[in-house]
């Protein structure tokens, strides 16, 4: 019997591969709609994300397959005198994630096909603003069904307004993180047919900087809310995790995505320097790491620490998601080879 706290790996892992899948062409609609010139430097590297799709369908498959493995509600939903919403119900639920990941997996090739001749005609154009229009909806709504199944409702008496918003900004901020860091590693090793200017580590670095204000809202939005209405159902679950067994994680996690991105990104010296623009991203991918794990892992304030399988799990995702985008990228002739 796997222990829960190790299972809990696979389903942080999962998140993790599902948003950087997202975030690429999230990334590339958004600065199309805002008229971002410079999205015409990195739209194509960053949509070869996508390719990480097949890898979260995979990991996706393999939670449902868990059942209460993923989720310890699951072996008291029918018990006497237990009563779960409607939401809570594990066909509706397993129906729900696989026709949501397969229908964002179409909606976001359907952009990636349209971008790609969306400068040959004025029909083109049209056709690919209109889905892009669409893809910050199909994020956000998509998004918060992911945080409510895999996360906030880890604990079925535990709801929050506001927690899906928290969830899809921190993995956002996750993403272009990583983003900033995969441009800077393929640049530095000349791997790109056409290397990404210098500029767009400032521009990353802001928009790292400004997804950073709006997770502190939220995460200190709803922690404040509980914490002050101090009602047993609410706010043991935030006391758990923050003074329980992972109470470690919990604090390198606020100094990590709070702390050390607010100060260091709130000075612009420092977000025209590549190294400390890359140590701030590994700062919020490690921060991100452990809020994703505590969320899903500290629900009851206990658990022993999985480094074995992290030491396990972590290489053979890396390994099979560095194949998978390389090919990508080949295909699309962004890499010499």
């Amino acid at each position: 019997m796997i222990s829960y706290s190790n299972w809990s790996v696979l389903t942080a892992s999962f998140l993790v591969v599902l948003y950087l899948a997202l975030g690429g062409v999230t990334l590339s609609a958004v600065l199309h709609l805002v008229g971002a010139q410079w999205r015409y430097e990195v739209r194509r590297l960053a949509i070869c994300l996508y390719a990480l799709f097949p890898l979260a369908f995979v990991l996706l498959v393999i939670l449902l397959v868990g059942g209460e493995n993923t989720f310890p509600w699951l072996s008291t939903a029918n018990e006497h005198g237990h009563h779960l919403p409607a939401w809570h119900n594990y066909t509706f639920l397993v129906a729900r994630q696989v026709l949501g990941l397969l229908v964002v997996m179409a909606i976001f090739w359907i952009f990636i096909k349209r971008q790609a001749v969306s400068d040959r005609s004025t029909e083109d154009q049209q056709s690919f603003h209109m889905i892009a229009c669409w893809i910050p909806y199909v994020f956000v709504l998509y998004g918060t069904m992911i945080a409510w199944d895999f996360e906030m409702t880890m604990v079925p008496s535990w709801h929050s307004a506001i927690y899906g918003m928290q969830h899809f900004i921190s993995n956002f901020n996750m993403f272009m993180a990583f983003l900033v860091t995969w441009i800077y590693v393929l640049n530095t090793r000349g791997k790109l047919v056409r290397p990404i200017g210098d500029h767009l580590y400032n521009y990353l670095a802001q928009m790292m900087f400004a997804f950073t204000l709006l997770w502190v809202y939220t995460f200190f939005a709803q922690y404040l809310v509980t914490w002050y209405a101090n009602l047993p159902g609410e706010v043991d679950r935030m006391m758990a995790m923050q003074n329980g067994e992972y109470t470690v994680l919990w604090w390198s996690m606020i100094v990590l995505k709070l702390f050390i991105p607010f100060i260091v990104l709130a000075m612009r010296a420092a977000r025209h320097s590549p190294p400390i623009i890359m140590t701030v991203a590994a700062s919020i991918i490690l921060g991100t790491l452990f809020e994703r794990y505590i969320w899903i892992s500290g629900v009851n304030g206990t658990g022993t620490m999985p480094v074995l399988t992290v030491l396990i799990v972590a290489p053979v995702l890396a390994v099979a998601g560095f194949l998978l985008v390389r090919r990508m990228m080949a295909s699309n002739h962004l890499i010499k080879v």
